[in-house]
């Protein structure tokens, strides 16, 4: 073990260290000659600990919500495992996009046509002009579902079983800890600036999850900086970055997996941060 840090023993450190064994951080705090002893097993934990350390002892809304993740009936050992009554709007979502895949045969039927952006039946869409007359004409006839319907289209079970175990991952942590009004915002705004990218960019034939997976994803690394409440690991993000850049490139159709919906990952995961960025994080959940 290597010593880290030396703290006086008046100070409460029961809740940080709680949280550590949750980050899977392997140490142990001893006593010595009136004051306490940080150890940490691998050194290159030093830094990363002893800054969240120093937020802890100067932000009583972080140690109150460190207190409340340690005490809350959504986290088992230490791990976020919540049941369906902890998270019944994303539990709605994810059941919508199982039942339309199911409804639409995974996209291959006549019903595909009337949850994409546009009905390309019925419109010209091959240049971007004819694209954006026909998204106005279409919303112009009250068929305004049309801009979030793409959310629940998906075009193989890997495809909806990725997406879901995704969003119940890390949309279940939005509605616990920042509630339903916010988790139903970030919905909307990433749902209408993924899908609206990714049809001005290629048209109409696109749908999934996955834009407003990204876009959560976003909103929880960055709104995290502010107030750390969400368990996630930061390894996440980077495989999601590093999946968003190859989709750019031939890499994934040469492999077999097709053409992915890389302006939806884009345009939610920047719709994410922005969000973040806006939004003040909440402090606001009970045990």
């Amino acid at each position: 073990m290597y010593r880290v840090k030396q703290l006086d023993a008046s100070l409460d450190l029961g809740g940080f260290s709680q949280w550590l064994r949750s980050q899977g951080v392997p140490h142990r705090i001893s006593e010595e000659g009136g004051f306490q002893v940080l150890w940490l097993e691998h050194p290159e934990h030093a830094e990363p600990v002893l800054e969240a350390l120093e937020r802890f002892l100067a932000e009583p809304d972080i140690r109150q919500a460190v207190e409340r993740q340690n005490h809350s009936p959504v986290f088992v050992a230490g791990r976020w495992q919540p049941s369906p009554r902890h998270a019944p709007l994303v539990l709605g979502i994810i059941v919508l996009g199982v039942l339309m895949a199911w409804l639409t045969s995974l996209g291959s039927n006549q019903l595909t046509a009337s949850l994409l952006i546009v009905d390309p039946r019925a419109y010209d869409w091959g240049t971007m002009a004819e694209r954006l007359d026909a998204l106005s004409a279409t919303l112009a006839s009250g068929q305004v579902w049309r801009l979030f319907t793409p959310d629940f289209l998906h075009f193989s079970w890997t495809h909806i079983i990725f997406n879901s175990v995704m969003l119940w991952f890390l949309g279940s942590q939005v509605e616990w800890f920042d509630g339903r009004g916010r988790l139903v915002l970030i919905f909307i705004v990433t749902s209408l600036l993924s899908n609206g990218l990714q049809y001005v960019v290629s048209g109409p034939f696109f749908g999934g999850l996955s834009g407003v997976v990204y876009g959560i994803l976003g909103y929880c690394w960055l709104s995290q900086r502010a107030l750390p409440r969400f368990q996630f690991p930061s390894a996440l993000v980077t495989f999601a970055v590093v999946w968003m850049v190859i989709g750019f490139t031939p890499l994934p159709e040469m492999l077999g997996l097709g053409r992915m919906a890389n302006e939806a990952h884009l345009g939610g995961f920047v719709a994410g941060l922005a969000l973040a960025a806006i939004l003040p994080a909440r402090n606001n959940r009970k045990a």
